[in-house]
């Protein structure tokens, strides 16, 4: 897998990080903002950041050497934020 990875990534361009969070969490993350998702597992975000390349033109994926910080809180929702329920 060292093909996929990127020693020093030029900041200017498209990067896909794939790394954990401090909980453990897989992450992909897009260096500008643009995209976040998370995953059960490392082979699962691999494979989803190869499959979103498409959509970034020009993308590298790259491992970070870091843990991620989630732009998406994973807490659940409070009463405040859950949709209301209509009767059927």
């Amino acid at each position: 897998m060292a093909s996929d990875l990127v020693a020093e990534p030029d900041p200017a361009a498209t990067i896909l990080w794939v790394g954990q969070d401090r909980e453990g969490h897989w992450l992909v993350q897009e260096n500008h903002g643009l995209m976040e998702g998370r995953f059960v597992s490392r082979a699962a975000a691999w494979q989803f950041a190869r499959a979103e390349r498409h959509g970034f033109p020009g993308a590298e994926c790259a491992e970070a050497g870091q843990p991620l910080v989630p732009w998406i809180s994973f807490a659940p929702l409070g009463a405040d934020e859950r949709a209301p329920r209509r009767a059927v």
